[in-house]
């Protein structure tokens, strides 16, 4: 079973208490989501763009010590990665601050690519984002991949910021969802990208567009799965959160490796929520190796 994640990998800088000290670290949605796939045992590769610098060979030393394949990484001479800062305001909420408009990853579909036979393909609403510039380079992947039975897999992860205007995010959204076969949207973000605001009316939107399995994250801690016939869902068991971070990656890797081992969607749904209740309990959206 031979998976592709597709993003962004960014360096993050966190700020550790009162002291101004930061944690310097590795993070992205799907760059999340290959890691946790490869710890689950799937042979899992990675695409994406970095630069020539020692973060982007940190970057990779990374990945290759989570066992994840990094034959489609380009390195793009004179570049450096995205950058962004986690501080904290008076209250203590977190605020973010990007530096990424010149990563080149940004140019990762602006010319034509083409993939081994894969078994399934995994990208996000980030990632859709961050290389608009090239966005029928993606149609054109994905019109190449479904044309070898490879499976398409989304994850919406709707970021407002991201984007120069709804509608322009809408435009890009609807072009891809009828190329995808799995879905994995969040409710939250779903009313932000089209002020859906009911399971029900999400299912509709995804399915009419073709979309031959959905998986709803919802609120209390719920999920909703449609497939053919079946509707199923399962609520997580509460756990006292440290961090949220990488919930949702963490629970479509759960979810994901699962199904496509060919497991049932119960026992899926199972995995993916205990993975994501243990990855809250823990600072940063990756758990310590065993």
């Amino acid at each position: 079973m031979r998976v592709c994640c597709a993003g962004e990998v960014m360096i993050e800088m966190a700020a550790l208490g009162q002291d101004n000290l930061y944690q310097r670290g590795v993070a992205g949605d799907s760059y999340n989501t290959a890691v946790y796939l490869a710890r689950k045992g799937l042979q899992v590769d990675y695409l994406t763009r970095l630069g020539d610098d020692l973060d982007s060979g940190d970057i990779l030393d990374r990945l290759a010590n989570e066992g994840v394949g990094t034959t489609f990484v380009a390195r793009i001479p004179k570049s450096q990665p995205g950058l962004y800062l986690i501080s904290n305001d008076s209250i203590g909420e977190r605020q973010f601050s990007y530096w990424r408009n010149q990563a080149p990853v940004r140019g990762l579909f602006d010319s034509p690519l083409k993939l081994p036979p894969l078994d399934a393909f995994y990208f996000t609403g980030i990632t859709l984002a961050v290389t608009r510039s090239g966005a029928q380079g993606l149609r054109d992947l994905l019109h190449g991949l479904r044309e070898q039975n490879c499976r398409i897999i989304f994850d919406p992860n709707f970021r407002p910021g991201l984007w120069d205007s709804l509608e322009q995010a809408q435009r890009h959204y609807r072009d891809i969802i009828p190329l995808c076969d799995l879905a994995l949207p969040t409710l939250d973000d779903e009313n932000l990208l089209w002020k859906i605001d009911s399971i029900e009316q999400c299912r509709d939107l995804y399915l009419q567009q073709g979309i031959s399995e959905l998986v709803v994250k919802g609120g209390d801690l719920t999920a909703h799965v449609f497939h053919k016939d079946e509707y199923i869902q399962r609520q997580a068991r509460p756990v006292s959160a440290v961090d949220t971070t990488g919930a949702g990656d963490s629970f479509n890797a759960g979810y994901l490796a699962s199904r496509l081992k060919g497991e049932s969607i119960e026992e899926s749904l199972f995995n993916a929520q205990e993975l994501a209740a243990a990855v809250v309990q823990h600072r940063g959206a990756i758990l310590p190796r065993n």
